[in-house]
């Protein structure tokens, strides 16, 4: 991005791209695209070892071109005439559109110092002066804030950056970044703004550049944007919709492209207050924004930097139309983390707050997958996943409606309660596993002591089970590690004949079917060939008897070529 112009002269061009490689000597000299490869070759982990002071280097979007002239020192806002505050406050606002190079915190120290002298003045003028926005500062308040805020993100000083651990990367023009967000801010938020003439300026492609910076790594500058897109959200009901939409793309890029973005947290605040004044019924687009744009938030890795504020969107959602709950819940239980016991203490946490607002007759239909879900998290060998699971107990609107459902509901819990009593590593675990098992027997002592019961006896028949395929598993290792005695072969199985359900009566018919069948045969063989003879000695009988014949006609006519 070129400077702009002051004082009538054109901006000088635009300096070429730095390399990628390393760069050497403090006055900024670079080494060849070749240089940079030698060195690459030489010394493999340089890139490595100097990535921070490098990319650091190229960490601005902007290129500062050397000996500009410095800014004028222009006379103060308030010692000048009302007549002639607003020409000069545009003045101002053209001077300030300059941007300085901070990475080199010695140049310039005069202009810099002006342009912040300028910014503080401008806000004191928005804030206090009566009827100081009028139609033609509000071009230049636009063209300046442009100049100062948008630009291209620079990648970040750590390629495995961590949010959760690793400080971010402050933007060194904060000094005057801040001043430009605060100025844009008091003019958004003054009582002489116009919405009908700020429209001319604040359109979409204003927007759009605005959520851009979304990504930034500076929570400060985050802060002062998402204060800022709420305002316009506010003021510009034509862009409300271009606001949601674009949103909607930002979340669903960084879910299924990307897995990277800094501004979720911040987005979602905003949303939780877009979603707090939807009217009701609720519209279908919302609640397809709910289930393919919201709940899908949950898969990420990163889901612990803006966890808090999409649970309290979701409960939003569900607090306008209960009928949600059913799929908020299928969504929760498709996105359940498997490994991650992080993930699943705050999956935890937010079902609790969806539980906290759960009406009755929803709740009904969640039970089965929801305590079967719970008995597996009470069940986890991670003692603060089984100790979220537990202090569900401690909640009396939810304990008051599993009181309710007791009978559909102790079935489910009570094996993992049961068995984690008597197994879990964790002493705090086995004392509140005794609670719930306390209120589970106050809630109904009958079927709890039916449940006890027939826990142990299906226990039993596991053991017996077990044992009987141990037994097995060692008659198996017996016969691999001995020799097969072929006069007195192993006994695997049982003595007891796999045909024993047959009676001895049964048993002998069976044995003597084939031996009558096999005679029947014979004796119709023996009929036939006393009838094939019979015919050849009288040609009468054989017209009788064709069809008992018809078997013996090829050979006939065998016998008839021949004597031809």
């Amino acid at each position: 991005m070129s400077s702009d112009k002051s004082g009538g002269l054109s901006a000088p061009p635009v300096p070429p791209p730095k390399t990628s490689g390393a760069a050497t000597g403090g006055a900024g000299q670079q080494l060849s695209a070749t240089a940079n490869q030698f060195v690459d070759k030489i010394d493999p982990f340089a890139k490595r070892g100097n990535s921070r002071r490098r990319r650091r280097l190229v960490n601005s979007s902007r290129y500062h071109t050397e000996n500009e002239p410095d800014l004028v020192q222009l006379p103060l806002l308030k010692d000048t005439p009302y007549q002639e505050q607003t020409p000069l406050a545009i003045q101002k606002l053209q001077q300030c559109q300059k941007i300085f190079d901070f990475y080199d915190p010695v140049a310039q120290l005069k202009s810099k110092e002006i342009k912040r002298a300028a910014l503080n003045e401008l806000i004191d003028y928005v804030t206090a002066t009566k009827g100081a926005i009028v139609e033609p500062i509000y071009p230049e308040v636009i063209r300046m804030v442009s100049k100062n805020i948008f630009r291209v993100l620079p990648p970040s000083d750590n390629s495995e950056f961590d949010p959760e651990e690793d400080e971010p990367t402050l933007e060194v023009s904060w000094p005057h970044l801040q001043l430009v967000y605060e100025f844009f801010l008091r003019f958004l938020e003054s009582p002489d703004f116009q919405a009908t003439i700020g429209k001319k300026y604040i359109d979409q492609r204003f927007v759009l550049n605005l959520l851009d910076l979304f990504d930034s790594e500076d929570p400060r500058e985050r802060d002062f944007l998402k204060t800022i897109l709420h305002r316009i959200y506010g003021k510009f009901l034509g862009l409300r919709a271009f606001i949601r939409k674009q949103i909607n793309n930002m979340f669903l890029s960084f879910v299924f492209e990307t897995d990277s973005f800094n501004g979720v947290g911040e987005l979602l605040e905003i949303l939780g207050s877009i979603i707090n004044g939807f009217a009701l019924p609720l519209k279908q687009e919302h609640k397809v924004f709910l289930v393919r744009v919201l709940l899908p938030l949950h898969k990420p890795r990163c889901l612990s930097l803006y966890h808090a504020q999409l649970a309290y969107c979701v409960v939003q959602f569900i607090e306008k139309d209960s009928s949600l709950t059913p799929q908020v819940f299928d969504a929760l239980l498709k996105f359940w983390p498997r490994t991650c016991s992080s993930k699943e203490v705050m999956f935890l946490g937010e079902v609790e707050e969806i539980l906290d607002i759960i009406e009755p007759e929803q709740f009904k239909k969640i039970i089965d997958p929801l305590f079967r879900q719970l008995a597996k998290c009470v069940s986890s060998p991670h003692f603060q996943v089984a100790e979220r699971a537990l202090y569900f107990w401690n909640n009396e609107y939810i304990l008051s409606l599993i009181e309710e459902s007791s009978a559909h509901i102790m079935p489910i819990m009570f094996p993992a309660l049961y068995r984690i009593s008597k197994e879990h590593w964790n002493q705090t675990i086995v004392a509140l596993v005794y609670n719930v098992l306390k209120t589970f027997m106050e809630m109904n002592g009958k079927l709890f002591d039916e449940l006890t019961a027939n826990y142990k006896l299906e226990r039993q028949k596991e053991k017996k089970k077990e044992k009987e395929r141990e037994e097995l598993w060692k008659r198996l290792g017996s016969l691999e590690l001995n020799p097969q005695d072929t006069s007195n072969p192993p006994h695997i199985l049982t003595d007891t004949p796999m045909t024993s359900f047959i009676s001895p009566r049964e048993r002998k018919d069976i044995l003597a079917a084939p031996t009558n069948a096999g005679t029947n045969a014979t004796s119709a063989t023996a009929t036939n060939s006393t009838s094939s003879t019979s015919g050849e000695k009288s040609p009468g009988s054989g017209k009788k008897t064709s069809s008992s014949s018809a078997s013996n006609q090829p050979v006939a006519a065998a016998g008839e070529t021949t004597k031809k």
